[in-house]
């Protein structure tokens, strides 16, 4: 097992950092101080080739592997995690199903164009009941001449307020058993479909939306691969996507962490710069050392994916040690800083705010240990 990067990996992150800090950085301070994300970003994004990083050449995608998603998703989320996470609720969340178990007209009405940037995706699972329990939703898709009617919310979507089409899970059957659950894809704006933006203390300048659905109609040609039961398909893209989340993760902390050793290196205190005190340097010691074994663990996970071999409880590992890892390296990174730590010119502070998301977000770190205890053959908690 070879978990270096090649020629052509290193070739892409050199490429991918040299876009955030050109094209990406200038539009962050905007973003975060109004809360609406760049849509331009979706055609820049097109036009390098990147919302199509880890699909096959031959569907219109660049032909790269999953470890090529999760170094475009660090470099992103090191200069802004909410454009990493517009970017990441589009290219895998929102039509990673489609490209997997999508008919070919759907893939030609949907996925195509969401390569192209000319459609923005989301995905709707989430709910206000549920959480991140799959198992308790609620949303109801009742079968109708033509098509289907569905009914109930979704709650914190991230580009429901911005999106094209939104790929909502909803139960088709009352019985809690995989066929139960079926994906719709829905076009925006929808008039069974009222989407309200949320307001964040992190990822600002992504744009999530709390959606009611009400008797909207969606014809059968939008259910999901013409078929009911896709509840294994949801399945096997939150755990593929945990691991691209665990990426961003390690993308925030080390965004955090070059910050920090930045300001270590040039606030001057008694004639001396903060990182020449050891209690500094041991902090910085210690998040470049976390930073290091969480970016590892990633790209194990990664290799896992290629080789066809991602398990949830694997990827629950990945998702849950980079998530605590961000966590802590932004709460030194806010704690080096001291005052400067919590004022908002600098980005530490939002940082750590983002990666407060991510213990939560894409399952929570209980959900993630919950996992990984029924693997361990343990009853769950």
């Amino acid at each position: 097992m070879d978990l270096s990067l090649s020629a052509e990996h290193e070739m892409l992150r050199d490429t991918v950092r040299r876009f955030a800090e050109t094209e990406m950085s200038p539009l962050v301070e905007h973003a975060e101080e109004t809360e609406t994300f760049p849509r331009q970003l979706f055609r820049l994004w097109a036009e390098q080739g990147l919302l199509g990083v880890r699909y096959p050449e031959s569907d219109g995608g660049s032909g790269f592997d999953k470890l090529a998603d999760c170094i475009v998703r660090e470099e992103f989320s090191r200069v802004n995690q909410a454009f990493a996470s517009a970017w990441s609720a589009h290219t895998h969340l929102g039509i990673w199903p489609i490209w997997k178990t999508g008919t070919q007209a759907q893939k030609e009405r949907f996925f195509l164009p969401a390569l192209q940037g000319e459609k923005i995706a989301a995905f709707g699972l989430s709910e206000p009941d549920g959480g991140s329990d799959i198992r308790a939703m609620r949303t109801k898709a009742t079968k109708v001449d033509g098509g289907w009617r569905l009914n109930g919310s979704k709650l914190y979507i991230t580009n429901a307020p911005i999106a094209d089409f939104i790929l909502v899970a909803a139960r088709t059957a009352p019985e809690l058993k995989p066929e139960s659950i079926s994906l719709f894809i829905v076009e925006q704006p929808d008039p069974g479909f009222r989407i309200t933006a949320l307001k964040k203390h992190g990822i600002r300048g992504s744009e999530t939306g709390l959606i009611y659905i009400e008797d909207a109609f969606v014809p059968d040609d939008c259910l999901l691969g013409e078929v009911t039961g896709t509840y294994p398909v949801i399945l096997d893209s939150l755990s593929e996507n945990r691991v691209g989340v665990a990426a961003n993760c390690v993308g925030i902390a080390q965004g955090a962490f070059e910050a920090s050793l930045d300001y270590a290196r040039s606030r001057v205190v008694r004639g001396r710069t903060i990182g020449a005190y050891q209690a500094i340097a041991h902090r910085l010691a210690d998040m470049s050392a976390e930073i290091e074994a969480a970016r590892w663990l990633v790209n194990y996970g990664a290799w896992r994916v290629d080789q066809g071999e991602i398990d949830a409880a694997t990827a629950a590992r990945v998702k849950l040690i980079a998530s605590e890892t961000a966590l802590r390296v932004t709460e030194s990174a806010v704690r080096l800083h001291g005052g400067a730590g919590i004022m908002r010119e600098y980005a530490v502070g939002r940082f750590h705010n983002d990666a407060m998301v991510y213990v939560i977000g894409e399952g929570t770190a209980e959900i993630q240990r919950n996992i990984i205890s029924r693997s361990l053959g343990l009853e769950k908690p």
